[in-house]
C-alpha cells in the first residue's frame, strides 16, 4: 500500500483533471449532443409506459424466456416484427446529477488508483516523464475509453456514440499520463 502514500497527489490530482475535462467535452462542446434521438410521438409512448406500469429497470424487447426460446417460431416473429432493443429507465423525478457527478469523480479516482498501482510495480522513483506518461496513459485510456466499447458489441449502441466515448477516454488518459508524468516521485523524494 506504499504506492498510494506515495502517489495520492497524482491519483487525486488526477482525478480532478479528468473531472475537468469531462465537464468541459460535455457542457461545452457538442461531440455528444446528437448520442440519444427523441422517440417518436414521445408523450403516446411514455403514456403507455405509465399506463404498463413500467417501472425503474433496464429491459430487453422482445425477451425470450430462455435461450432456448430464442429459436421458437413465436420469438423469430417478434423479432422479424420488431422493434427490437433494450430500455433503461429512470426513477421517476429530476434526474439526480449530483449524484451521478460524485460517482463520476469517484471513479476518476479508483482510475487513477489502480493507473498508480501498475506504474508503481513498473517504475522506478525518478523514472523520465515521457517513461510515466506513456505508461500511465496507456493504462488510463483503457479504463476510461475501452470500457464502452462493450456498449457498441451488446446493447446496441452505435458505433459513432461508441468511438466519441473513445475520443473522450483517450483525453482522460492523456490528461491523467500528464499529471502522473509532472508528479511522479523523484529518486530519494
Amino acid at each position: 500500500m506504499q504506492f498510494l502514500v506515495d502517489l495520492w497527489l497524482p491519483i487525486v490530482l488526477a482525478g480532478v483533471g479528468v473531472f475537468v475535462a469531462s465537464s468541459v467535452i460535455h457542457m461545452a462542446l457538442p461531440i455528444h449532443k446528437s448520442d440519444f434521438s427523441q422517440l417518436p410521438n414521445e408523450p403516446r409512448v411514455l403514456e403507455a409506459l405509465r399506463t404498463q406500469g413500467v417501472g425503474p429497470g433496464q429491459y430487453m424487447f422482445p425477451k425470450p424466456a430462455s435461450m432456448k426460446d430464442c429459436s421458437s417460431p413465436e420469438m423469430l416473429e417478434k423479432f422479424k416484427r420488431g422493434p427490437v432493443g433494450s430500455l433503461i429507465v429512470l426513477p421517476t423525478g429530476v434526474p439526480n446529477i449530483g449524484k451521478s457527478l460524485l460517482q463520476w469523480f469517484v471513479f476518476s479516482l479508483v482510475v487513477g488508483v489502480f493507473v498508480a498501482y501498475i506504474a508503481w510495480h513498473q517504475l522506478a522513483p525518478g523514472a523520465p516523464y515521457l517513461a510515466v506518461f506513456r505508461l500511465t496513459a496507456t493504462v488510463a485510456f483503457l479504463a476510461y475509453g475501452f470500457s464502452h466499447m462493450t456498449d457498441a458489441i451488446w446493447k446496441g449502441v452505435s458505433w459513432t456514440t461508441t468511438l466519441k466515448f473513445v475520443l473522450d477516454g483517450l483525453i482522460y488518459g492523456l490528461v491523467t499520463g500528464g499529471v502522473f508524468g509532472w508528479q511522479w516521485p523523484a529518486v530519494g523524494g
